[in-house]
């Protein structure tokens, strides 16, 4: 009797926590079996600028309403609270608006937790229905927090004036609105995110965001797809992608910025290919490749291999207006770092281009006969053929397995900046802009065979250090 008993109290408590989630959507929020991994990543990172860059029903609109709303009620679990915080929520257009984000975030706002809501069309007893300018939403710290609605076909004027502690984007806005709000966050050291799909080719997005060249700590992205939304069903996506051009599945399904020659190594993404730097085994050292620049940058990267045949960046020099001593004595400071090998008589041995064989305009002697001088014995016979090379590099960011053998560490950022930005021009060739960290990774890749050519099925250890690899990449967060 006593067990009946139990089992009524247990299922009891089951009903009322159902309901309970009914009422509460946050409630269910990637608390169940199936969790979006990348959606997690975004709340945990401390950043203060914050961008999804997803495909449509990639999940990346989800996690912007569930972040406004645990912000506004104060009840953030990986970030510090405030009893109250006013914010703007930012759609292309009022019709936008309503039918998204607004959406979304009424879908998640139990009723119990609005103080009052300011419409700006349609009736305030049914704001889904019509267009709100504001909600005040009770915190649980004890005050009320003000959401507000903008709509980028009001204008930059709309946008001035207020302190805000955090703006969402939902969809790329305007530069000029960006900015506007950068400054409503500035006194009160708030944040922004966004949540789009790169529609517009390269936009600002593209160049200050995604590539980030100023290399700012405070901004974090993210790619979201179809298969990462645990909660699609797999016959929907196939269905989707057949219905779909390859120019509408890279920015609709992977969330990839595209322009009119596309991608030369569309394979590349951060979230694969960029892992957080740790002590790389001395058996793997393999060797350092150069490609030299006076007024150009130079660049060089050091290179290892692990007992899988995986290629491993590790480590990164690149520097413009600078004499070949001077990057001599920073590349041997960084071996040194390393515990680099060295050969017998001290010196260093690296890859170089061929040009490096060319006399100075500053001397007699070529680049390569400096670099003796000066502790490093390059060898400038390698292999430039262009599109023989760009081809072996591919095979390394995904075989015909479909296997990953390139890994780069976070630190090498011209490298990561140069792959996310290498474009196909006229005439079918790259576009011959910001590539000397590619080039020299050509030229150490030339090394190796084709990565399709000894790879097999994984054993149970690499399975295993895939996994590892990738729980490293969702957790670690940018500050």
């Amino acid at each position: 009797m006593e067990y009946l008993e139990i089992l009524k109290s247990i299922n009891s408590v089951q009903i009322a926590l159902e309901k309970l989630k009914r009422k509460n959507k946050l409630l269910s929020y990637n608390t169940g079996e199936k969790v979006h991994q990348k959606q997690m990543a975004f709340h945990k990172s401390l950043a203060r600028n914050r961008w999804v860059f997803g495909g449509n029903r990639s999940g990346k609109t989800e996690c912007g309403a569930v972040e406004t709303i645990w912000l506004a009620r104060g009840i953030h679990p990986f970030r510090e609270n405030k009893s109250s915080v006013e914010a703007w929520v930012v759609s292309l257009s009022t019709q936008v608006q309503r039918d998204v984000a607004q959406k979304k975030i009424l879908d998640y706002l139990n009723p119990d937790w609005i103080v009052d809501v300011v419409m700006l069309a349609g009736k305030k007893d049914f704001p889904q229905n019509g267009v709100i300018d504001y909600i005040l939403i009770k915190n649980v710290l004890g005050g009320i927090s003000r959401i507000g609605f903008k709509s980028c076909d009001q204008g930059r004027e709309k946008f001035q004036g207020t302190s805000l502690d955090f703006v969402w984007f939902d969809e790329e806005p305007p530069y000029e609105i960006y900015l506007e709000c950068k400054m409503r966050v500035l006194d009160k050291k708030g944040e922004i995110f966004g949540t789009m799909t790169p529609l517009k080719g390269l936009s600002w997005v593209y160049t200050q965001i995604y590539l980030n060249p100023k290399q700012d700590k405070e901004i974090w992205t993210i790619q979201m797809e179809w298969a990462d939304n645990p909660f699609l069903d797999p016959n929907e996506i196939q269905e989707m992608t057949n219905a779909l051009s390859e120019d509408e599945l890279a920015s609709r399904r992977y969330g990839n910025f595209e322009s009119f020659g596309g991608l030369v190594y569309p394979e590349f993404s951060p979230d694969i290919h960029v892992v957080e730097p740790f002590k790389i085994p001395f058996e793997w050292y393999d060797t350092i490749s150069i490609d030299p620049g006076l007024h150009n940058p130079l660049s060089a990267h050091w290179y290892a291999v692990d007992f899988d045949g995986n290629v491993w960046v590790v480590a990164e020099h690149f520097f413009a207006e600078k004499t070949v001593e001077w990057h001599a004595e920073q590349i041997k400071k960084k071996c040194k770092e390393l515990n680099w090998p060295v050969r017998s008589d001290g010196k260093i041995e690296a890859l170089i281009d061929s040009a490096a064989n060319q006399k100075t305009l500053a001397g007699n002697k070529s680049v390569t006969e400096l670099f003796w001088d000066n502790g490093i014995l390059v060898n400038p016979k390698v292999n430039k053929d262009l599109f023989s090379g760009i081809s072996r590099v591919k095979s390394y960011l995904k075989n015909v397995n479909g296997h990953v053998k390139l890994k780069i560490f976070s630190t090498c950022v011209n490298l990561i900046r140069e792959l996310k930005n290498y474009w196909w021009g006229e005439g079918d060739n790259p576009i011959k802009k910001d590539d000397h960290a590619l080039d020299e990774l050509r030229y150490y890749i030339m090394q190796k065979p084709e990565a399709s050519s000894f790879d097999c099925d994984l054993t149970d250890v690499q399975k295993h250090k895939e996994k590892l690899m990738k729980k490293i990449r969702l957790g670690r967060r940018r500050h």
